[in-house]
């Protein structure tokens, strides 16, 4: 009897045990970013695994405008990484934030083409003959292609080349549009262009002056369905660290000092 009381109770401390290491291992946080972040924020989120080995953090990439959309309606996301800071304030006017906006970085455009070189005519270089179709990303949806719109009318060339203006869904779109040919040149993020994938492309890249549109000041903020969550306040607070940092300045983003 004595021998069944013991097996009964290690049994039951082993299913406990079990139980609370799945918990454990089944702790998650849900992100939408920016498209923009694809490669960098990867990176992070890879670097942060390594400190807290027990969080699955899962990011969704998109354009910040639809994914605007999604939480205003009540889509269940713990963080939201923005391209911009205005849709993380509107956000919180609307009630739908647990924390406060926080700019985690700055980010660059970049003319980038396998066509030609950039750099020779700058911005001119979208008047080439040889130049039909320029990609961006939709100006309506992605704050990157309203700084590239921004951009073109700064240096007086928007009304030039408006229709020769392809749009992608977001910023990884237009950046495929161009490194597939669909497009023989694109106004995208420095950061795309830092990346593995398209450097093999051997494309050139001319970076534009940020003087030619308002900041890409891109903010963050742990949303109402993260309230409480303290894995997500790990990761708000994670992306302005050493390390994070350190990542995103090699995909060509300006951090806090």
């Amino acid at each position: 009897m004595m021998n069944i009381r013991k097996l009964l109770f290690s049994a039951t401390t082993l299913v406990l045990l079990l139980f609370f290491s799945v918990a454990k291992a089944q702790q998650k946080i849900t992100i939408v970013a920016a498209a923009n972040l694809k490669v960098a924020l990867d990176s992070i989120t890879t670097v942060f695994k390594i400190q807290y080995p027990n969080i699955d953090a899962q990011v969704t990439y998109g354009a910040s405008g639809k994914l605007f959309e999604q939480i205003s309606n009540g889509a269940p996301f713990d963080l939201f990484f923005s391209a911009d800071m205005d849709y993380p304030n509107e956000l919180k006017k609307k009630k739908l934030t647990a924390s406060e906006v926080k700019m985690y970085a700055t980010g660059k455009l970049a003319l980038w083409s396998k066509k030609t070189d950039p750099n020779i005519k700058k911005m001119n270089t979208l008047l080439n003959a040889n130049i039909a179709k320029i990609a961006i990303a939709n100006p309506a949806t992605a704050p990157y292609g309203e700084k590239a719109v921004e951009s073109l009318k700064y240096y007086k060339v928007y009304e030039k080349v408006k229709n020769k203006l392809v749009f992608g869904e977001n910023i990884t779109q237009a950046a495929q549009f161009a490194t597939t040919g669909a497009a023989d040149i694109g106004i995208v993020a420095l950061s795309l262009v830092l990346t593995p994938n398209m450097q093999k492309e051997r494309g050139k890249y001319y970076i534009i002056p940020e003087k030619s549109h308002t900041p890409l000041e891109q903010g963050c903020v742990i949303l109402n369905h993260g309230q409480g969550n303290p894995n997500a306040v790990k990761f708000y607070n994670f992306i302005s660290s050493k390390k994070a940092g350190a990542i995103l300045k090699h995909y060509g983003y300006s951090t806090k000092k």
